[in-house]
């Protein structure tokens, strides 16, 4: 009897406790007076993505436009208070003006569930974080960029032949696909030290393993992605893992197998694991253990597999749409080419206008992270959002979201936003852009660290590419780009597929 009232007790406790937590979260921003967006129970204000009703970046969009003339709003990104910073000032006060009360971003992974993921530079925080950036940070200078540029370049001269060497195949070709092979084999080679052809052998475990790490598009990963976020206590109490075993394994491995056999035969390599090693001899300090280097290692999946395979697919789709545009920059790359007997050097390469304008405009339009985001360490007030409202408090541990598509489709900062049109950053045009509605690679001290290397190794291979190929759409294709509804991620609906012709054809 007395079991049975403890357990009647518990339910009544656990009860009480959720709804309580289901009315914090449904009334948290009208208590306060601040304008917001509906919230559903448990999953908040993200609803319609979950339930796959609207893609991230539309609903992103319908929120920004839905509250058109204010500064910020709430939202709840599941039982989180989440503020949505829509004016450039603002964004430039909490992400640079005042960076030491919001330095962290929310990582998505708990360093309990998956170590690898969340001791990476974007997930680490403060201290730790100051102290692995400035290690890190050599490795993305110019220098490095010049050093590695030869490592990426054999990766795209082998993505560009295989093209060649396989024409029915390069007659229709899933851009997203063909793009994260390529991003894989850089990877492979500049943070791993190995070396890859994954268009010719598209099932080699270094590639299956990254997209598995990188993917996600399952139901279970889905999942444990929104228990991560929504109950991490409790994932973390029952030792679940964002990871598969397998290649929580196989990265442990080839990382741990890779020091070890540096640091037996004297092997230096001018890469991301030597650096890290070096730290771990040198600086003192600063304790770098086996998990911090494949965390750092590790990085260059999250922030370069994915994101920079669809920085890559999105402008490939833009060029084939508009010839014009390809056929000028490809003028632009046989000019220089022709300067070094058909050879684009780095120096060149970093240093073609053109190509830049292109490019900006892509990750205008698309670019590869819909929001960023900031965590408050210390409290302070944010102005009232509109003229009658009142100033609002922001508490240690609420979040704030940047919404770099919406700003970037605003017409306010680029008139006929989804016109593409490079000449928005030509010389005379890129400085009347408002400051801090541009920011495909984010903000301030935590913008991102690998954006040069991103730049680099699209340029390399748009380059090799374009000396090679005319890009045109098929029969798949279709100009304006539908968003996946299934993918949490920028993502077009039905793949992006393009075709890829010998200019002499």
């Amino acid at each position: 009897m007395e079991q049975l009232t403890i357990m009647i007790m518990s339910i009544i406790i656990g009860a009480l406790g959720v709804i309580y937590l289901i009315y914090r979260q449904m009334t948290f921003w009208s208590s306060r007076g601040i304008p917001h967006v509906k919230t559903f129970p448990i999953i908040g204000s993200l609803a319609a993505v979950f339930l796959r009703r609207k893609s991230f970046p539309d609903l992103i969009q319908d929120l920004y436009l839905k509250h058109n003339d204010i500064k910020y709003y709430g939202m709840m990104d599941f039982n989180t208070p989440t503020i949505m910073l829509k004016d450039p000032d603002l964004i430039r006060d909490v992400c640079v003006k005042n960076f030491d009360l919001c330095p962290n971003h929310r990582s998505f992974v708990d360093e309990a569930m998956d170590p690898i993921i969340a001791k990476n530079v974007f997930s680490l925080r403060d201290e730790r974080w100051r102290e692995v950036r400035s290690t890190l940070s050599p490795s993305f200078t110019a220098s490095k960029m010049k050093f590695m540029f030869e490592l990426v370049s054999k990766c795209s001269e082998d993505f560009v032949q295989y093209l060649v060497d396989n024409p029915q195949m390069a007659k229709s070709l899933d851009m997203k696909d063909a793009y994260t092979r390529y991003t894989n084999d850089v990877i492979a080679t500049a943070a791993f030290g190995i070396s890859v052809n994954s268009l010719k052998y598209r099932d080699n475990e270094f590639y299956l393993r990254g997209k598995d790490a990188t993917s996600f598009n399952g139901i279970l990963r889905m999942i444990k992605f929104i228990a991560g976020r929504a109950i991490p206590r409790l994932m973390r109490l029952m030792g679940f893992k964002f990871l598969s075993r397998d290649t929580d394994k196989f990265f442990h491995k080839l990382i741990t197998d890779t020091v070890k056999a540096r640091d037996e035969n004297g092997i230096v390599r001018p890469d991301m694991i030597h650096l890290l090693m070096q730290a771990r001899n040198n600086r003192a300090g600063i304790n770098i253990t086996i998990d911090d280097i494949i965390g750092q290692a590790f990085i260059f999946f999250l922030a370069g597999f994915d994101t920079s395979s669809t920085f890559m697919t999105f402008l490939s789709h833009l060029l084939a749409f508009n010839q014009d545009v390809q056929d000028k920059l490809r003028n632009e790359i046989d000019e220089v080419a022709q300067e070094d007997g058909g050879k684009i050097h780095y120096d060149k390469l970093v240093n073609l206008k053109y190509m830049e304008m292109v490019m900006n405009e892509t990750l205008r339009l698309y670019p590869p992270a819909v929001v960023t985001d900031r965590v408050c360490v210390q409290s302070f007030k944010l102005p009232p959002s509109l003229p009658g409202y009142n100033e609002f408090t922001v508490e240690k541990g609420m979040i704030f979201w940047l919404p770099i598509y919406a700003l970037h489709h605003d017409p306010k900062y680029f008139p006929n936003p989804d016109k593409f049109d490079p000449e928005r950053f030509n010389d005379d045009n890129k400085s009347n852009i408002t400051p801090y509605t541009f920011i495909p690679f984010g903000i301030g001290p935590r913008k991102c660290i690998g954006e040069r290397f991103a730049t680099m190794e699209t340029k390399i291979i748009l380059a090799h590419l374009l000396q090679k190929f005319i890009i045109k759409p098929t029969d798949k294709s279709t100009e304006k780009i539908e968003f996946d509804k299934k993918n949490f991620n920028i993502a077009a609906k039905g793949g992006t597929w393009l075709s890829f012709h010998r200019r002499e054809e």
